[in-house]
């Protein structure tokens, strides 16, 4: 597909007024957004604007039957200040495959990366320079029918805006195994960056907050026992000489990018054996007891990677030490993050340095 994308820079940068020492994750927008439009069963009008609020008519599909799909990703900076991305091609590939499932159009894969290339580039100035920090990218395409009416709709959205965040995680956390409620069943949506998802685990994540808990670690929807993930992350448990994760669904578990990328490096640069495979909550408790349980880190774009220091399973209350400068998930978190910087050599071919827009100075 030939991309042409127009831009329109804004007039009135925010800039000047972020601090970028004391960031509140999610809460300061960048200047400007991507915006596409499906129409008559192509992707057009690719645009980049000042970022601004969203007209939408009361009865837009999206409000009412839930189809509204997202991305999450980061841009970094090197050491000498280039902006870069990690993977970027692996979220256009998760993204569509949320659309697949929740019965929308592709987005075109090879617009999808001209269109974050070209707003980071514009806007790389809002990439923040301190270690841990990132400038986050949330591609967004929702259902714009105007219409009451369970059906799919014949008309899309798709945007992408960014703003810079420091760490999601500045402490240990304390995860919740959930005896009761669900995140995701086979058959269902759970392999999918749906809204719904997110939505449905609010009130079970509410619940373990009020009782002390950072997180729920969700549990498989029929036994309530087998490991499936945090609602923020994909989740890693160190038994003995092992890390062993839950495989990934395609109806229950979703295709971490950042838990793709630890299982590299685990199998790449340690002696750990690495074992994708079912895990139940008793087999964890059992190595607990036995004290072989070493450690538990999560996973993702968001957290990074973040350490576990307390899980609670029923009646069981599991603290894990903290093995400071030697725990693996500390170990994987600066791979990543010198990865991210430019401080490591990218063996796996996962940097991609951004490409600046060619803005002509005369045209706003």
């Amino acid at each position: 597909m030939d991309v042409n994308i127009s831009i329109r820079r804004t007039q009135h940068s925010r800039l000047s007024e972020i601090d970028f020492s004391s960031l509140q994750f999610g809460k300061h927008f960048s200047d400007h957004m991507f915006l596409a439009d499906y129409k008559d069963g192509k992707w057009g009008d690719f645009r980049i604007v000042p970022f601004d609020y969203i007209p939408m008519h009361p009865s837009i599909m999206a409000l009412h039957y839930g189809q509204s799909i997202f991305e999450g990703m980061k841009a970094t900076k090197s050491q000498d200040g280039s902006p870069l991305f990690f993977r970027p091609e692996m979220h256009a590939l998760r993204l569509n495959r949320s659309a697949e499932r929740m019965c929308m159009p592709t987005f075109p894969e090879d617009v999808f990366l001209e269109a974050i290339h070209a707003l980071v580039g514009l806007d790389g100035g809002w990439i923040p320079p301190q270690e841990g920090s990132a400038l986050y990218i949330r591609p967004l395409m929702y259902a714009s029918d105007e219409f009451l009416g369970v059906k799919p709709s014949e008309n899309y959205s798709f945007l992408i805006f960014t703003c810079p965040v420091g760490p999601y995680y500045t402490k240990r956390i304390n995860l919740w195994a959930e005896p009761h409620y669900i995140r995701a069943a086979p058959g269902g949506v759970g392999a999918a960056k749906t809204a719904g998802n997110y939505a449905a685990a609010m009130l079970p994540s509410k619940l373990a907050q009020e009782k002390g808990y950072d997180q729920v670690l969700w549990l498989d929807a029929i036994h309530h026992n087998y490991v499936q993930e945090v609602g923020t992350m994909n989740i890693f448990f160190v038994i003995e000489n092992k890390v062993i994760t839950p495989p990934i669904s395609e109806d229950t578990i979703l295709h971490g990018i950042t838990r793709d990328s630890v299982l590299t490096i685990l199998r790449e640069e340690t002696d750990y054996q690495v074992e994708e495979r079912p895990l139940r909550m008793d087999e964890v408790v059992e190595a607990y007891r036995k004290g072989e349980l070493k450690e538990c880190f999560g996973s993702g774009t968001a957290a990074v990677i973040a350490d576990v220091v307390r899980i609670t399973f029923g009646e069981v209350d599991m603290n894990l030490p903290d093995r400071a400068e030697d725990s693996l998930g500390r170990f994987v978190k600066n791979y990543l993050n010198q990865l991210r910087a430019g401080l490591r050599p990218d063996k796996f071919g996962w940097i991609v340095p951004v490409r600046m827009p060619q803005l002509d100075p005369s045209i706003s």
